[in-house]
């Protein structure tokens, strides 16, 4: 099975979840201007808030890579929001790619909310998470 792991982050929290991910599978972590170029079975996606939707960035990566992507499984952050997967179900389905029901959340800091997170603790449930996926 072939895994991939992209990000988008602007201020390093979702880049510690992927990082985390990288650890934990043995995969390596790249930021969302690296495309596809090979087709990934599961593809982790890293993003976040801004403006109260994913980042435009985000959505072209998808649109631009949709042929080698097998099954998206979401990941991120934010401060104040909930879960980006109602924002990315509605890129991956306009873009005819299938979204994982699992995903990870946790809290990021921005500014003085959320301080030190992701936490430890956050690192610890992201790897678990992924080793999930992966298993089975």
């Amino acid at each position: 099975m072939k895994i991939a792991i992209r990000y988008y982050t602007r201020s390093g929290n979702t880049k510690k979840l992927a990082d985390a991910i990288s650890e934990a599978i043995g995969v390596e972590a790249k930021n969302i201007e690296t495309p596809l170029n090979e087709k990934a079975d599961i593809l982790f996606l890293g993003s976040s808030y801004y403006g109260f939707d994913v980042d435009n960035a985000v959505k072209a990566f998808i649109k631009a890579n949709k042929e080698n992507i097998g099954t998206v499984v979401n990941f991120g952050t934010s401060a104040l929001l909930g879960s980006t997967q109602k924002m990315i179900k509605k890129v991956t389905d306009e873009n005819g790619v299938a979204l994982s029901d699992e995903e990870f959340h946790c809290r990021g800091t921005f500014g003085i909310m959320h301080k030190g997170r992701p936490n430890a603790e956050d690192i610890k449930k992201v790897k678990a998470f992924a080793k999930k996926v992966i298993e089975g």
